[in-house]
């Protein structure tokens, strides 16, 4: 690939970020489900050989439990797992492409997916799939599987799936309304019946998914012009930002993030807060660490619609998983990836992480029925993937900026928007310059 090519999906500043060190996003998507006889059939590959896998963070270590099973039903064929930390990986990623000592699979967040995708570091996955009849797209959440595919190719199996929605006191709110007119309604209700200090909502500032969720509620398109432009001052992203500081505006929401509080789960249970937009790991949390007492006074609903019953619109996360196109053991690699897409490795490894199944039927397994999971199950199916760029990790952190400063400044909606847009294409300056280069020629 010529340095054009590369800085097309990096950028001079990834580059030079590959060699030296950086600061790298969490991420997090799951996919597959295969039937249990692919694994069993065997990978293909000849006898002594290693595949080796890189994970990122406490799943490095969790699913080294998963390879006995896989190298039991493929004779001669071994698994390596190298944990790497997830505030290191997307350089040791770059890093290891530059220098070409990727291994044969790689867990990538799925924002990393476009990136790694224009590097050419990832196998295309048609052909496998291809050959792998037993699994069945349909199975999949489908707005999981959209964040695999890069200009219509699937180019990752993701692994497990993450998205957010509103954790929430029943003792407070009773049933949880469908929609955000009747949760600012009674939040509202809620909100009377509180001291000082005590707030109906907490969405966290310093985080850019609350603004994009409302945002993609609305039907919203980010980028303009195809996706070399922000498109903040469009009309539907301007609606929901509106929507986002009146909650901020009226008193219902705190104006803080989450590392302000002492402690999360204790203000949760002691009346700081009544609902929270949060993710799927805080369903073990908080099952771990409230009062037992308290247990039967939270639960978790899907994110309200702004029109129809719902459920509302949230994003499609997670971790997916790269077969690497320099591999020379790629029929084993498939083999390990196809095995960790069964329904039944998926609820497996829930068992271990907490991690959420992107295949449906996975659900069925009697690890997932525990009522916090089932408005996860429900919002999984009403889910949007963000912009299918490298740089979309840079705008996030700029959308996040500005909302923070907006709460806590209350700057003027039209000019915060305004900003948000220079700041989003001056980071895209370099892809229009080079999409320019090539209608060019």
């Amino acid at each position: 690939m010529s340095r054009t090519r590369l800085s097309a999906a990096v950028g001079e500043r990834g580059l030079r970020r590959a060699r030296s060190s950086s600061r790298y996003q969490r991420v997090l998507a799951a996919l597959g489900a295969v039937a249990l006889g692919l694994a069993c059939g065997g990978s293909g590959a000849p006898a002594g050989t290693e595949v080796e896998f890189w994970a990122l963070g406490r799943e490095g270590e969790l699913v080294q439990a998963l390879v006995p099973d896989f190298e039991a039903r493929n004779p001669g064929v071994s698994v390596r797992v190298q944990q790497i930390p997830w505030s290191a990986a997307h350089e040791k990623l770059l890093t290891a492409f530059v220098g070409d000592s990727l291994p044969d699979v790689i867990q990538l967040g799925n924002t990393w997916i476009p990136e790694f995708t224009q590097l050419g570091a990832i196998e295309p996955l048609e052909p496998w799939l291809a050959k792998t009849p037993a699994l069945d797209a349909k199975d999949f959440f489908p707005g999981v599987l959209d964040t695999a595919l890069v200009g219509g190719v699937t180019r990752a199996l993701p692994w497990y799936a993450d998205t957010r929605l509103l954790f929430y006191r029943s003792d407070w709110f009773g049933s949880p309304p469908s929609t955000w007119p009747a949760w600012v309604a009674k939040a509202k209700q809620v909100q009377a019946r509180l001291g000082p200090g005590q707030h109906a909502l907490l969405l966290p500032l310093g985080e850019w998914e609350v603004p994009v969720i409302l945002a993609l509620g609305k039907g919203a398109a980010l980028l303009r012009a195809g996706d070399t432009e922000g498109n903040f001052r469009g009309a539907e992203f301007r609606e929901a930002f509106a929507f986002y500081l009146s909650l901020f505006q009226q008193g219902l929401a705190a104006k803080s993030g989450v590392a302000q509080l002492a402690s999360l789960h204790q203000d949760f249970a002691a009346g700081a807060f009544g609902a929270l937009v949060s993710g799927p790991w805080n369903v073990r949390e908080f099952s771990a660490r409230l009062p037992l007492e308290f247990r039967a006074r939270w639960a978790t609903a899907p994110m309200p619609a702004f029109e129809g019953a719902g459920p509302g619109v949230s994003l499609a996360g997670g971790a997916s998983l790269g077969l690497v196109a320099k591999s020379k053991r790629k029929e084993a690699a498939w083999a390990w990836m196809a095995f960790l897409a069964q329904p039944a490795q998926q609820a497996k490894f829930h068992r271990l992480s907490g991690n959420l199944p992107a295949s449906r039927s996975a659900w069925d397994d009697a690890a997932l029925q525990q009522p916090q999971l089932a408005a996860f199950r429900a919002q999984l199916a009403h889910v949007r993937a963000t912009p299918k760029l490298p740089e979309w990790e840079r705008i996030a952190s700029r959308i996040a900026w500005h909302a923070e400063n907006a709460v806590r400044e209350g700057r003027d909606l039209d000019t915060v928007l305004a900003a948000l847009d220079r700041d989003t294409d001056q980071v895209l300056e370099k892809r229009r310059t080079l999409l320019a280069r090539d209608e060019a020629r």
